[in-house]
């Protein structure tokens, strides 16, 4: 997190870079969020009207592909769906798929075959690809001091060797009790599994708010 550079770590900008990128790791597992604007694929449950709740702060999608068995389904034309954003007030980061709509130019989506909603029903398909950019536009001011004050605790407590295991960054998301995830790809982060804790109670309590965290249906 560019924002926690003035952490209250010593060493040379590489050190202190490691130590934040160790601090960085650390909080996105425990809280299971994506603080920067970041390429991801997610693979989502699509509810029964077509819903697929995605992590928080979605930006932008630039696709959505039914995920069937061989991965040969066509991504769907924008037209198909809509995309709603946590940073409207009152929004839900989601994709909506367009269940009473259809394109008679796509094979299988036709009107007279039952449009989108067909389509998905005779591929079996319960989950969608989605590929887009998710986080925040900016760094919340409290995860950047949360980062900063993890970062010289995790300095402070390790061996200067340390500095040199750190590894970046990425996400794995369960969110709002769907089955979510962050697929590895060309342009996406490293997945990050999931943690109880940062190592700090008190970097634990900043980041209380932030905690991206509900129990799983079938879980990943």
């Amino acid at each position: 997190m560019a924002q926690a550079k003035d952490a209250g770590c010593t060493g040379t900008d590489a050190e202190v870079t490691a130590w934040i990128s160790a601090a960085t790791e650390r909080i996105t597992a425990y809280t299971q969020q994506l603080f920067e604007p970041t390429v991801a694929v997610v693979v989502a449950d699509v509810a029964p009207d077509g819903t697929a709740l995605l992590p928080r702060r979605v930006r932008t999608v630039t696709s959505v592909t039914p995920v069937v068995s061989g991965d040969d389904a066509p991504s769907l034309p924008s037209s198909a769906y809509r995309v709603t954003s946590s940073e409207v007030l009152g929004g839900v980061d989601a994709v909506h798929l367009r269940w009473g709509g259809w394109d008679d130019l796509v094979v299988g989506a036709e009107s007279y075959n039952g449009g989108w909603r067909g389509l998905f029903d005779r591929w079996g398909a319960e989950q969608a690809r989605i590929e887009g950019e998710f986080g925040y536009a900016t760094v919340p001011v409290l995860v950047a001091q949360a980062c900063a004050l993890l970062a010289a605790h995790i300095q402070a407590a390790a061996a200067p060797s340390d500095a040199d295991s750190t590894a970046a960054p990425g996400l794995d998301v369960d969110d709002e009790g769907n089955n979510v995830r962050i697929e590895n790809d060309d342009e996406t982060t490293t997945p990050v599994a999931p943690s109880a804790s940062t190592g700090s109670t008190q970097v634990d309590a900043l980041l209380v708010g932030y905690l991206n965290r509900t129990s799983l249906i079938g879980g990943i």
